[in-house]
């Protein structure tokens, strides 16, 4: 169990330093979006370009941020349900839940993600709008994003079970909402 938890380790600092990156992607959109709109209404020039990389990066937001969120416990859940339940019996249904839903779903969409970026990357797949850019960086960010996922997943997998038979404590950073 001891090689699993370093295991898991190594790959919730992979999430870590992945997330700063999306973290980054939110203040470079933020940049893009204020010099789309200042050179636009003052100097009456604009991209499409511009535009796309906003959404590049706001796809870089989503994709690359997802496996800190979990690593973090800041995805969504029937709070209701999961906030009243002792910390071992929220292990089991993170392992549960991880193992029936999380999984199957991410192998499944980085299955299917793979050969939409590999056919956009070997077309050389362009934009149909005007001074676009490129779709296959964007398209890389699908199974990038969901193989980053699968592995914080399998580290979850791993603290879960850790939990449950005693060889770590269990660490919830879940905050119930106050409502």
């Amino acid at each position: 169990m001891t090689i699993l938890l370093k295991l898991s380790a190594a790959i919730d600092w992979l999430s870590t330093q992945v997330g700063k990156l999306a973290v980054w992607c939110v203040f470079a959109a933020a940049l893009i979006s204020a010099g789309n709109a200042i050179s636009r209404y003052a100097a009456g020039a604009s991209s499409n370009a511009w535009l796309e990389i906003q959404w590049y990066l706001f796809a870089g937001m989503v994709m690359l941020g997802g496996p800190a969120t979990l690593r973090l416990n800041g995805h969504v859940r029937v709070d209701l349900i999961y906030g009243n339940m002792r910390p071992r019996a929220q292990a089991w249904l993170d392992l549960v839940c991880t193992l029936l839903f999380l999984m199957p779903a991410v192998g499944i969409i980085l299955w299917l993600s793979w050969p939409l970026f590999a056919n956009s990357f070997a077309i050389g797949e362009t934009s149909n709008n005007a001074g676009g850019l490129l779709r296959w960086p964007v398209k890389l960010l699908l199974p990038v994003g969901f193989g980053l996922m699968a592995l914080q997943g399998l580290s979850e997998i791993i603290k879960r079970v850790a939990t449950l038979t005693g060889h770590r404590e269990f660490e919830s950073r879940y905050v119930k909402p106050v409502q």
